[in-house]
């Protein structure tokens, strides 16, 4: 029993593995018609043989796979500081441990069910599924990354129902529609198959669907903005943060990227926290730079560190400003999700006593902003609006602000904290599902990482390639009515939860007669 427990659990997580290949930046989806098939198969042909206990492993080992291989590029983030190697055995085992315990605790769920007929079996494999995938991206701050339905980022017209039901909701479904091969495989009755043709003939409706909006888009007169939005991709290296690089130099550096023109209103986007060893405040100090190469049409927005005196002691924060040429302060953001460990430590106290710290500054942990507004630039620019995201914000689905009468969303990142891996690919591709979602344009400033313009319907208008540096110019934009999913958000998701357990309780009920 125990060789036998062993052998089973490897080929859970093999499957696990594979299908981290259906992710960006590879995309080969249909090995999830192969895996996910598998893993219900087995589930199912287990239930009545197997012990509760093992039913969790089960879920656990085909998580840990999963998981260990599309995000083992959090730990090259500990390379950059000695005194942090210690963590990265450590952080490459633990944390996808800790995220495989929702896939263990979907199967520990589907055993204690106890499906009693094969689509009974199949909706509540699928409704587990994707209601675990909402928790995980929800609590303890939420770490949304890599859900199933990320294997379609290059499939725009599939996904393009973004815009009715976001991505939760399509998350959900593409379970069931990567499962549905088990139900051919398995089917004891003709309602079996017809549910699983079904389900297969429901991507056509989404393919019209994302067909009618492309065309419904392009169809669209293109605006010329009277300003430029110039969006810097650069290649700094993370060393500014650890070898007390000049910040003089890099300023330098980023101006000669940006390249201002002179008699052209232009606002530049550069990346996050991208001025090192710098407060906010003391900016200023190099304000004859600034004066020298920019002009009253320009407008500078980037990422930096501000510091606010608070009964005597400094609180932190990751903000997104914006000046003028002058330097002078026109408006700020500060970042309302941060990362754990990254940007804060839970239990700060008790954690520093054992040698954690956040990652990537050496004062402690950042402060959390008071809220997420759209930032108005009003003067020289005609009101220009934007909503700001700093770094990994960009990865929450309806979630982003209860104001939507904005132009743009901006996001900043540095990815430079993850190497030449996949994570800056990834992190990328969620920008693609925002756009459209929210049926905006989403423009993207990023050091070591890649910076591009996405247009509503998720095509990527403009892209600087990951390792590649320079400037993108956006200036003609179309106007795109609000989407469905903007204005109701993940209610969409509660009704399609609904629908699972009525179809639960109603083949239930057939079967029972």
């Amino acid at each position: 029993m125990k060789k036998k427990f062993i052998i089973e659990n490897f080929v859970l997580f093999i499957l696990g593995v594979f299908s981290s290949f259906s992710l960006p930046p590879f995309n080969f989806f249909f090995i999830n018609f192969f895996t996910l098939s598998i893993f219900f198969i087995f589930l199912v042909k287990r239930l009545k043989k197997e012990k509760k206990k093992f039913f969790f492993f089960y879920g656990w080992f085909f998580g840990f796979g999963y998981f260990l291989t599309n995000l083992y590029w959090i730990t090259i983030s500990l390379t950059f500081d000695e005194n942090l190697n210690f963590l990265i055995p450590l952080a490459l085992i633990l944390i996808p441990s800790f995220l495989a315990l929702f896939y263990g605790l979907i199967t520990f769920l589907f055993y204690l069910l106890n499906p009693k007929n094969l689509l009974c079996a199949f909706f509540i494999f699928s409704l587990l599924f994707g209601v675990m995938e909402y928790i995980r991206g929800t609590i303890l701050s939420g770490f949304p990354w890599n859900l199933f339905v990320y294997s379609f980022s290059e499939n725009l017209n599939f996904i393009s129902i973004l815009s009715l039901i976001g991505t939760y909701s399509l998350n959900l479904f593409v379970i069931s529609l990567f499962t549905a091969p088990a139900i051919y495989i398995l089917k004891r009755s003709k309602i079996d198959i017809f549910v699983c043709i079904l389900i297969f003939l429901l991507p056509t409706f989404f393919l019209i669907y994302g067909t009618l909006q492309k065309q419904k888009f392009l169809n669209k007169d293109e605006i010329e903005i009277p300003y430029t939005i110039r969006i810097i991709g650069s290649n700094i290296s993370l060393e500014k943060y650890y070898d007390s690089a000049s910040t003089k130099s890099v300023i330098e550096e980023l101006i000669s990227l940006s390249s201002p023109t002179k008699n052209k209103k232009i606002f530049f986007l550069w990346p996050e926290v991208i001025i090192p060893n710098t407060y906010r405040d003391e900016l200023y100090l190099y304000n004859e730079i600034f004066k020298k190469n920019f002009n009253e049409n320009h407008i500078i927005g980037l990422g930096i560190i501000s510091r606010e005196l608070i009964n005597n002691e400094y609180s932190f924060y990751n903000s997104f400003s914006i000046f003028d040429k002058d330097l002078n302060l026109i408006e700020n953001y500060d970042k309302n999700n941060l990362v754990p460990f990254g940007e804060f430590i839970p239990f700060e106290n008790l954690l520093n006593k054992i040698g954690l710290k956040v990652i990537t500054n050496n004062f402690g942990s950042f402060s959390k902003g008071k809220e997420r507004r759209i930032i108005d630039i009003k003067d020289n620019f005609e009101n220009f609006k934007f909503l700001p995201l700093i770094c990994y914000e960009i990865i929450y689905s309806g979630n982003l602000s209860k104001n939507f009468d904005f132009d743009f969303i901006f996001n900043i990142s540095e990815d430079g904290w993850f190497g030449k891996s996949i994570g800056p690919k990834q992190h990328f591709t969620h920008s693609i599902f925002r756009a459209i979602e929210n049926g905006k344009y989403v423009i993207r400033s990023a050091n070591n990482g890649m910076a591009g313009v996405i247009n509503p319907l998720g095509e990527i208008e403009q892209k600087i390639n990951f390792g590649e540096d320079g400037y993108i110019d956006f200036n003609k934009r179309k106007n795109v009515d609000k989407t469905i999913f903007s204005t109701i958000g993940n209610l969409i998701f509660v009704f399609l939860i609904l629908l699972y357990i009525f179809l639960i309780f109603s083949f239930n009920r057939i079967k029972n007669e």
